[in-house]
């Protein structure tokens, strides 16, 4: 059960094969030996552009410099991402990384809010973050940790970027430590007659590439942990019924804005992700409820600028496989699950995906408790994405078209429908556990899409409500302070990080 494998195979290239290659190369030190099958003439989705925070935990693994790779990747920050016509056509709200307010009573921070809130007398959720105010007044800068009494010391960022030339960064970086890159496509996957294991891939061109142990970065087909191993999927577009996506970039608007876009279109959403160099964009929709070209219509009649591609059809099945990991292979991105990237999970899932890959890493002995525990984090992580999404499509009072009418009125998962009644009765948000989205980010979701609590906290009344007024404004007012000296978003990257 010790003896250590020897031979790491990751099937396919694209962001999510790429990622798992350099965080493998570089945690292993070059002690096993890592190879990545890829072909040129198989296209990658390419539009996981926008991220969140937890991405910059990856680069400081990877030891990169975070300049330079926003310089190669044509990046831009991201603070949060601002919301349109989700709630009610004319809504606008912005789901902000980071904190809200201070906590510094009893209860937590937004009770206090929503007392105030509830009488008429509190600002905007969103003049209580430096994240979401610097959005609305487009500033950015890194966080100050010297300046530990200060906002500034709580700013949350995150990337737009380029995700083709993001893969060919961590190419470059998987390369130069070792990862050999091998150029084919599958014809056929061998397998061990005594456990059904993976034993080789042999290519079109008659080459065999053997390996211990294979990841699965193969995209929507999963190639081994599908099409090989017939693991299953679970379907979640009950839940879910986007099915398709238009994409195409355009050029730029006038400002480069620290914040992705999602617009609430018919029968779907529209993402607005701004790069250095271009904006991508894409319209996702559910084919019961609109045809292809009429989305494509639509998406092309509200681009900032002058399109950059043919628009390009993506379709897809929202949901995961029933084991990420199956024998001696691990699925990860695409080939393990799809969850719409209405709040750029894409991209966290492949990194969790790996992270939980490290932490029970296999010996050439495949234990078994080991890959339920994978197993059942994975299920989790994609579980917890999947209620938080869920929630911007139950959480509308649209009645305007046949698929807001469908989304409203449907059943959903009891776990998140718990939360919605905690919400509503008093406030009351929480996190379980270790999952992604943290009370505010419930907090801001749920108020900005008009889940309106019948009260607050009792125990918020312990304060005065003069002290609880003056608490506020204290905090709007150096939020705003803070604002004020901050860099235009533009200018930041200009003097940082501005590609060639």
């Amino acid at each position: 059960m010790t003896q250590a494998l020897k031979k790491i195979v990751v099937l396919g290239g694209g962001t999510s094969g790429w990622m798992t290659a350099s965080a493998l190369a570089k945690v292993l030190r070059g002690r096993y030996d890592i190879t990545l099958v890829e072909s040129d003439d198989i296209g990658t989705i390419g539009v996981g552009e926008a991220t969140i925070p937890m991405i910059s935990l990856f680069n400081r693994m990877l030891e990169i410099d975070e300049d330079e790779f926003m310089r190669q990747t044509q990046a831009s920050f991201k603070l949060g991402i601002e919301f349109v016509n989700w709630g009610r056509l004319g809504d606008r709200y912005i789901h902000g990384f980071g904190v809200i307010g201070q906590d510094n009573w009893t209860v937590d921070f937004h009770q206090y809010w929503l007392k105030q809130h509830l009488a008429g007398k509190a600002k905007p959720l969103e003049a209580y973050s430096i994240n979401t105010a610097a959005c609305l007044n487009n500033k950015f800068m890194r966080a100050r940790p010297d300046l530990p009494n200060s906002p500034l010391s709580q700013i949350a960022y995150a990337f737009h970027f380029d995700a083709g030339l993001y893969a060919r960064y961590l190419r470059a970086y998987s390369e130069r430590l070792g990862v050999v890159r091998v150029e084919g496509i599958v014809q056929e996957v061998h397998t061990r007659p005594e456990n059904g294991h993976v034993h080789s891939l042999r290519l079109k061109s008659g080459s065999v590439v053997e390996g211990d142990f294979f990841v699965d970065c193969s995209g929507f087909r999963g190639i081994l942990i599908e099409e090989t191993l017939k693991t299953g999927w679970e379907d979640w577009s009950h839940w879910l019924p986007c099915d398709r996506a238009v994409a195409v970039p355009c050029e730029n608007a006038r400002e480069l804005t620290p914040y992705t876009r999602s617009t609430a279109r018919t029968a779907g959403w529209q993402w607005r992700i701004p790069l250095q160099h271009r904006i991508g964009n894409g319209h996702v929709h559910s084919s019961r409820f609109i045809s292809e070209d009429e989305a494509t219509a639509l998406l092309m009649g509200n681009l900032d600028g002058a399109p950059l591609a043919e628009p390009r059809i993506i379709r897809f099945k929202t949901g995961k496989r029933n084991k990420a990991w199956n024998a001696n292979v691990v699925s990860i991105g695409l080939a393990s699950g799809f969850v719409e990237p209405l709040e750029s999970t894409s991209i966290h899932l492949v990194q969790m995906g790996i992270a939980h890959l490290l932490t029970y890493f296999p010996a050439a002995g495949f234990s078994d408790v080991d890959r339920s525990e994978y197993n059942r984090l994975m299920s989790l992580e994609y579980e917890w994405v999947r209620d938080f999404i869920i929630l911007h499509y139950k959480a509308t009072e649209r009645t305007d078209t046949p698929f807001w009418n469908h989304v409203r009125t449907m059943e959903v998962p009891a776990s998140l429908q718990h939360r919605i009644d905690l919400f509503r009765t008093h406030g009351r948000v929480f996190r379980e556990g270790n999952e992604l989205f943290m009370k505010p980010s419930w907090l801001q979701v749920m108020h900005g899409q008009r889940v309106k609590p019948q009260g607050y906290h009792p125990l918020t009344d312990l304060i005065p409500e003069e002290e609880i007024q003056q608490y506020l404004e204290g905090i709007e007012k150096v939020i705003q302070a803070c604002v004020d000296v901050m860099p235009d978003h533009a200018a930041f990257i200009q003097e940082h990080c501005r590609a060639a």
